[in-house]
C-alpha cells in the first residue's frame, strides 16, 4: 500500500453499467473490472474515489461501500431496471442533472461515450480537469457489421470526438487505442496517456504443480457472447483438430443484451461441425470460478474482432496458461507473440486449429509460453495502474 500526503477527490463515471456487479452477465466485462480495480488501488493510495452509476433496480440504495475509501452511488436516470446498452444515450441528460448534485471532486474521470457527454459539461461548470476513458470506439463508419459492430447510436461518434478533442486528458490501455484515439477522433496526443489494466495476480494464479488435469483437455474462450468476440472461430478452430486430439471448447459468459439469437446460432454451428459434445457454455462466471476454470485449462481463446486491449488475454497470462489470440487492436500489445502466447493474424480456422494443436501436443513448447505469460503478468498490477492514473491527474490538477 502507497499513501499520499495529497489525497484527492476523484469522481469515476460508470452511466451504463455498475463496476458493483459480477463480471460476465449481461453488459458487465472487462470496462466493470477496470474501474473497480482501479478505484480500488487509488483508495489504496490514500484518495478518496466515488463510483457514480445509473440505477438500474429499484431495490439499490443511494449509495454503498464496496471498500473503505471507495463509494459506489446509483443516480436515477430513466426506468430503475436493466436496459439494453444501445438505448443509454436518452438518459444522458438526466444522468448529469444527478451528477451537478453529487461532490465535491477535484476530478471527473468517465468511462465511456455515456457518461463523458454526461460529465464533461459538469466538470466545465465546476472548473475541475474532465479525463476520459472509451474502452470501445465506435468502428469507423466503412466497418462491416459482419465483424461484430451493431449499428451505433447517431450521437456516438460526435460524442466520441467532442471528448476526445475536449478532456483534459484521455486515457487509454494500449498504443493501439491511442492511435485510434490521435487518427479517427482527432484527440491531441500530448493529452493521450497510455496507462494499461493490471490482474490480481493472488486470483488468477497457476495451478499447482500437483494439480490434477482433466481427463479431456479443455481450452476456455471468456468473453460476452455476441459477435464482437468472435466466438464462432474458436468454434470452427476446435472442429479442425483432430478428433484423437480435439480439447473441449468452454465458452464462459453470458449473451449481450443485443445478441441477439447469437448463442443459438453458436449452437447451431457446433452441431453442423459435428462437435457439440465438446462446445460447452458454462454462462458467466464468479473472478474466482473464472481463475479456476483458466487454472485448469489448456489454453485461452480470445478470437475478437477488436480489442482495447483484452484483460482476459492478461489474466489468462497470469493463470499460467498459453494465450491464442487474434491480432485485434490492444490484444498485440496484452500477448507477446511468441513469448506469452501467440498472435494470429489470420482467422482462417485452420491456422487457429494448427496452433491450438500445437499446444496440446508440445508440453515444452506450452509451458514455456506458460511461463513467461506468469512473468509478464507479475509485472502489471493494479498498484500501478493506480499510479499511473494518479499521475493523470495529478497532471491535469498542476499538482505534480
Amino acid at each position: 500500500m502507497t499513501t499520499t500526503t495529497d489525497p484527492l477527490r476523484i469522481g469515476l463515471v460508470s452511466l451504463h453499467t455498475s463496476p458493483g456487479d459480477e463480471p460476465g452477465s449481461g453488459e458487465v466485462g472487462g470496462m466493470n473490472v477496470v474501474v473497480r480495480h482501479q478505484a480500488e488501488a487509488l483508495a489504496d493510495r490514500g484518495h478518496h474515489v466515488e463510483i457514480v452509476t445509473r440505477r438500474s433496480s429499484p431495490t439499490q440504495p443511494d449509495s454503498v461501500s464496496l471498500v473503505p475509501g471507495v463509494c459506489l452511488r446509483f443516480l436515477s436516470a430513466g426506468p430503475a431496471e436493466p436496459v439494453p446498452k444501445g438505448e443509454h444515450d436518452a438518459f444522458i441528460e438526466p444522468f448529469r442533472e444527478g451528477l451537478t448534485r453529487l461532490g465535491p471532486y477535484d476530478v471527473l474521470h468517465s468511462h465511456h461515450w455515456f457518461s463523458g457527454v454526461a460529465a464533461l459539461p459538469v466538470a466545465r461548470d465546476r472548473g475541475i480537469p474532465h479525463v476520459q476513458s472509451f474502452h470501445s470506439i465506435a468502428a469507423a463508419a466503412d466497418t462491416p457489421l459482419s465483424e461484430g459492430e451493431r449499428p451505433e447510436s447517431a450521437g456516438r461518434p460526435a460524442g466520441e470526438q467532442l471528448l476526445a478533442r475536449e478532456s483534459d486528458a484521455v486515457v487509454v490501455v494500449s498504443s493501439a487505442e491511442a492511435e485510434t484515439v490521435r487518427d479517427r477522433l482527432g484527440g491531441d496526443g500530448a493529452r493521450v496517456w497510455i496507462v494499461p489494466p493490471g490482474v490480481d495476480g493472488s486470483v488468477f494464479r497457476p495451478a499447482a504443480a500437483s494439480a490434477r488435469r482433466a481427463d479431456v483437455p479443455y481450452v476456455v474462450a471468456a468473453a460476452r457472447v455476441q459477435p464482437l468476440k468472435g466466438l464462432d472461430l474458436a468454434i470452427e478452430a476446435i472442429a479442425g483438430i483432430d478428433r484423437e486430439a480435439r480439447p473441449t471448447l468452454v465458452i464462459a459468459g453470458d449473451a449481450s443484451s443485443e445478441a441477439g439469437d447469437y448463442v443459438a446460432e453458436l449452437r447451431r454451428l457446433a452441431a453442423a461441425h459435428g462437435i457439440a459434445d465438446r462446445v460447452t457454455f458454462v454462462g458467466p462466471q464468479s473472478r474466482a470460478d473464472l481463475a479456476f476454470l483458466f487454472r485448469g485449462a489448456a489454453a485461452v481463446l480470445v478470437p475478437s474482432h477488436s480489442e482495447t486491449y483484452g484483460l482476459v488475454a492478461l489474466e489468462g497470462s497470469a493463470s499460467g496458461v498459453p494465450v491464442v489470440a487474434a491480432a485485434a487492436g490492444g490484444l498485440r500489445e496484452a500477448v507477446v507473440d511468441g513469448e506469452t502466447g501467440v498472435v494470429l493474424e489470420s482467422r482462417d480456422p485452420g491456422v487457429w486449429a494448427a496452433e491450438i494443436a500445437h499446444i496440446l501436443t508440445d508440453a515444452e513448447y506450452a509451458a514455456g509460453l506458460a511461463a513467461a505469460g506468469r512473468e509478464h503478468a507479475e509485472r502489471l498490477s493494479w498498484e500501478r495502474s493506480a499510479a499511473g492514473l494518479e499521475q493523470v491527474y495529478r497532471r491535469v490538477l498542476g499538482r505534480e
